[in-house]
């Protein structure tokens, strides 16, 4: 009986732990909500309110960040300010796959999808598997992704 309910406290525990973790769902609609801002208000507003860290579009691990299609340079991003104006599509990620790439050719291509990678967690500071949800709005992509528990 001990047992069981120590289980069970364990699983309760785990569970109210991953609660506020942000989903695949919350993903789509961070990236739709800032395609929808893009479309009412334009490109260079949005590019704005992702650089000054607008709440509506950074909430703790979840963030849309947003790149060029044609060039792959990153024009805003919320938590690591550094990359913007760079282009690291090419620079892969820490199991070696060029994820940026795909990113872009799957905007290209499709307009929207997911992309799976290892990324450096900003609440954990580890790398971790993180999936991303993107989508094309114009000439620009957006970006919104989950860490892989």
């Amino acid at each position: 009986m001990k047992r069981i309910l120590s289980t069970a406290l364990m699983v309760l525990a785990m569970a109210a732990a991953h609660a506020g973790e942000p989903t695949e769902k919350d993903a789509i609609a961070m990236v739709e909500k800032g395609a929808a801002y893009i479309k009412q208000h334009g490109k260079d507003k949005f590019i704005e309110k992702v650089a000054a860290k607008d709440p509506e579009f950074i909430q703790g691990a979840l963030y849309v960040d947003i790149r060029d299609l044609q060039t792959g340079i990153v024009l805003a991003h919320p938590v690591n300010p550094t990359i913007v104006g760079k282009d690291l599509t090419d620079v892969p990620d820490a199991s070696g796959k060029k994820y940026r790439r795909e990113i872009i050719e799957l905007a290209a291509k499709k307009g929207k999808g997911w992309v799976d990678y290892m990324y450096k967690n900003p609440t954990t500071g580890k790398i971790e598997p993180k999936t991303t949800y993107i989508q094309r709005v114009g000439d620009a992509v957006l970006e919104a992704g989950i860490y892989k528990k």
